[in-house]
């Protein structure tokens, strides 16, 4: 008994492999190549799928799904004969799991060769400040060239970027000096600007304040002279208006007189021939103080002027 119990076991044991083999589970976004004796049968999609077992065989699971592959800083020689180091990164995709399979033996590998080799023919044409400044351009260039060359691969490039381009210790302190000088080119260049912009501005605003200083001096200065005027026309019109003697005017002028002589540069200065006539009304009119208008005399010099000098303090 013991014997077949042992060959029961065993059939059991085959018959559950035999339903492990037979019953194949693919994830989602995978495939699986079935092979019959060693040659394609078909491809498994996710989901259920049933297969013969010991005769079908899984030969590759591939995964469908976008993947992301940085490749390592490759040197690159530019047109002017400077060396740059580059690194990459290839977004790609499967679209068929049999071409990826049979069409290549490892598309990762070739696609990083493909990469290195399309990099160097396009960098090879542009010099290093074109390769700085035309990332743009090389990443559309080597993603053109990388889908076309991976299309009968079964495999999708979708984007190429370049991480990182390196140029050489010496040419990188060589530009940093440059764009240092060119930073402080322009800020001598705006602070020139800044300073003469402000110069201008101060002489516009001297002008400007020049100009209406003067034009209020103008002002003031005329209305000065009208109210000059004006008191002028006032007092004459009051003097008129009152009908003022002989006597009242000659008291006037002698209080003008200490005014008329202010000053030490008056040295000169005119009587006129009429003060005379003035002082003898005066003194007729106030003959009680005595002598005052004799002494000073001069009527015979009617119609004319007396030149004095003004006693000099010093």
């Amino acid at each position: 008994m013991e014997p077949v119990i042992i060959v029961l076991i065993i059939l059991v044991v085959l018959v559950f492999i035999a339903l492990i083999k037979t019953i194949q589970v693919i994830p989602q976004a995978s495939a699986a190549i079935v092979e019959r004796f060693g040659r394609y049968t078909r491809t498994l999609n996710a989901g259920l799928n049933i297969v013969v077992p010991f005769i079908d065989t899984i030969r590759n699971r591939i995964d469908l799904r976008e993947q992301v592959v940085p490749f390592p800083p490759q040197p690159v020689i530019t047109q002017d004969n400077l060396v740059v180091n580059i690194d990459t990164v290839i977004y790609y995709q499967v679209t068929d799991a049999r071409a990826a399979t049979y069409e290549v033996a490892s598309y990762i590998q070739a696609i990083e060769q493909l990469t290195v080799t399309t990099l160097r023919n396009i960098i090879g044409g542009m010099d290093l400040e074109r390769t700085l400044t035309s990332r743009e351009e090389i990443n559309a260039a080597l993603r053109g060239v990388l889908d076309e060359a991976t299309g009968k691969w079964g495999i999708r490039v979708n984007r190429v970027e370049l991480k990182a381009i390196e140029p050489p210790t010496s040419i990188q302190d060589s530009m940093e000096k440059q764009m240092r000088a060119d930073r402080d080119k322009r800020a001598a260049i705006l602070t020139a600007e800044g300073t003469r912009q402000a110069a201008i501005l101060t002489a516009e605003g001297e002008k400007q304040s020049q100009i209406l200083r003067a034009e209020g001096e103008a002002k003031a200065a005329a209305l000065r002279a009208e109210g000059e005027a004006q008191a002028v026309r006032t007092v004459f019109e009051a003097i008129h208006a009152g009908d003022p003697d002989q006597k009242l005017l000659s008291y006037q002028y002698l209080q003008m007189l200490p005014k008329i002589a202010e000053g030490d540069a008056n040295k000169l200065w005119i009587v006129p021939s009429e003060i005379g006539d003035a002082l003898k009304g005066l003194s007729g009119a106030m003959g009680n103080f005595g002598g005052m208008g004799g002494g000073s005399g001069g009527g015979g010099n009617s119609g004319g002027t007396e030149r004095r000098e003004k006693p000099s303090i010093d």
